[in-house]
């Protein structure tokens, strides 16, 4: 481990504001890992979820002959960190890497790589390992007292009712439901349909905010021609209105900016550059229970480069009230007002390349 001249630097600029037991290490880059590395500093500094991975662990640590997995090795990073002896410094992610890519031959290349289907690919990766872990652990005879079930205790079943899958630490803290609601223009029955999801992915327009993006996605829109709807009731195809609500809001709400649109006429994808301001503060006003849940930004993954197969990824990070920018193995202490920079550009041959991409709310507060 060495210790990065960003790192004393860092020590020196936080004096003794420096949170007591926080850790802040820059991230070695293998290459082409930058779009990992961002996306675990935004993950590491998700208390909750950093706190009940660590946990788990600790409760859960199988002797040595268990196989390593990605939970494994991810907490097994987040405890090298959270126990480092100096505050700052660089490590590097090795075995979770090569865990990565041993696990899926999308990270295998040298090419540039998606921070949003990294995170995706990581956060369903860890549901499969905790589901399997905790059905193992139910049919396992050894399980006499309910805390050793990995994700708390089991509870009985009242007459053999088909049991839930189980709630895991990543649903907890990322999971929302959505409503996909359905309203045939013929006879007016309303068909709903629940989904779940761990993030919203949003379309942009230029010069808006994460506030209008958050409400088209939620907009009404009215299915006819070959898009039309079979209603039930009606037993034919008819014209429909839909609309997707947000029926329970997660704890940690992430937005991914979708800036990466297929266009026709190229044949390929292009950047979107667009202007999208998202505050520090945010109202999720569109839930089914017409509740407003409040959520602050802690965490944001920015993409630098002007398309979609090159580029590099950095993140933003809120702790203890300080912002602090992670590009690799370079860990620096930012003013709030530097995430404006990464909002995007009003017109589009601007020279500014970096922008927000994924954006990490956490509710505030008990309601969501």
């Amino acid at each position: 481990m060495v210790m990065g001249a960003s790192g004393s630097k860092l020590e020196k600029a936080l004096g003794d504001q420096f949170p007591e037991g926080e850790r802040y290490f820059g991230l070695e880059n293998f290459g082409n890992t930058c779009y990992c590395n961002s996306v675990l500093q935004a993950l590491y500094f998700c208390i909750p979820f950093r706190e009940q991975l660590l946990e788990y662990y600790a409760n859960n640590k199988t002797p040595g002959d268990a196989e390593e997995n990605l939970l494994t090795c991810l907490a097994d990073l987040f405890m090298q960190i959270s126990q480092a002896k100096k505050k700052t410094g660089v490590i590097a992610p090795k075995r979770f890497v090569q865990r990565v890519k041993k696990q899926n031959e999308l990270f295998r290349s040298y090419m540039h790589q998606d921070a949003h289907e990294f995170l995706n690919f990581l956060l369903n990766e860890l549901v499969d390992i905790l589901e399997k872990e905790s059905s193992a652990a139910k049919d396992s005879p050894q399980l006499s007292s309910p805390e050793k079930a990995p994700n708390g205790p089991v509870q009985p079943l009242a007459n053999g009712v088909k049991k839930e899958p189980p709630v895991t630490l990543v649903h907890k803290n990322f999971q929302g439901i959505l409503t996909n609601e359905t309203r045939c223009l013929r006879c007016e029955t309303v068909t709903a349909r629940d989904e779940t999801f761990l993030d919203l992915s949003v379309d942009i327009e230029q010069n808006s905010s994460i506030t209008s993006c958050l409400k088209n996605f939620c907009s009404t829109e009215t299915l006819n021609a070959e898009d039309k709807f079979f209603c039930d009731k009606c037993c034919s195809l008819q014209e429909a209105q839909k609309r997707m609500k947000i029926k329970k809001a997660p704890h940690i709400l992430v937005i991914h900016l979708k800036r990466f649109k297929y266009i026709e006429q190229l044949g390929r994808y292009k950047k979107l550059s667009y202007r999208v301001v998202f505050p520090m503060e945010l109202k999720l006003s569109n839930t089914s229970d017409d509740v407003d849940t409040e959520y602050s930004l802690f965490a944001v993954v920015v993409h630098v480069g002007s398309g979609p197969n090159h580029g590099h990824y950095v993140s933003l990070v809120k702790s203890h009230n300080h912002w602090l920018f992670f590009d690799d193995e370079n860990v620096e202490m930012v003013e709030e007002q530097t995430l404006q920079t990464f909002f995007g550009s009003s017109h589009e041959y601007s020279g500014n390349t970096d922008h927000g991409y994924i954006l990490f709310y956490e509710g505030l507060g008990g309601k969501s």
